[in-house]
């Protein structure tokens, strides 16, 4: 009886777990320039992954996210996932885009079935 519970218990776990979109974790390092600076909404921020040649622009940190796939049953991380948490982090330093984007991927692991790494600079345009 306690074996039977015992499955019937991790069986509803993993299907909880199935409708769950996934976790992330994110990092950022600001820089000196950073401080003070107002949020932007996260929308408005440019993915580039080039570097910005046509304006000049400030530096205002580097900006780190990963998107896990915590079930078999979830949906693989896709870029798209990544570039809207690289525009959370870096709205929260005030940027206006994100440059020098680059995605890796991670295999699996004890802790997710899948992982999408996406690393870029956030900067702030210099106002003409």
């Amino acid at each position: 009886m306690r074996i039977l519970k015992g499955v019937c218990v991790i069986g509803i776990a993993g299907l909880l777990g199935a409708c769950a979109d996934g976790w992330s974790t994110s990092q950022v390092s600001p820089q000196a320039s950073a401080a003070g600076r107002p949020a932007t909404p996260a929308a408005n921020i440019q993915i580039i992954e080039g570097d910005v040649t046509d304006k000049p622009y400030k530096s205002l940190g580097d900006v780190s996210v990963t998107v896990n796939k915590t079930t078999i049953f979830n949906a693989d991380p896709t870029r798209e996932m990544v570039n809207k948490r690289l525009q959370n982090e870096a709205a929260k330093l005030g940027a206006d885009a994100v440059i020098q984007v680059r995605y890796g991927t991670v295999g699996v692991s004890a802790l997710s079935w899948g992982s999408l790494d996406g690393k870029g600079r956030a900067i702030v345009y210099d106002q003409p």
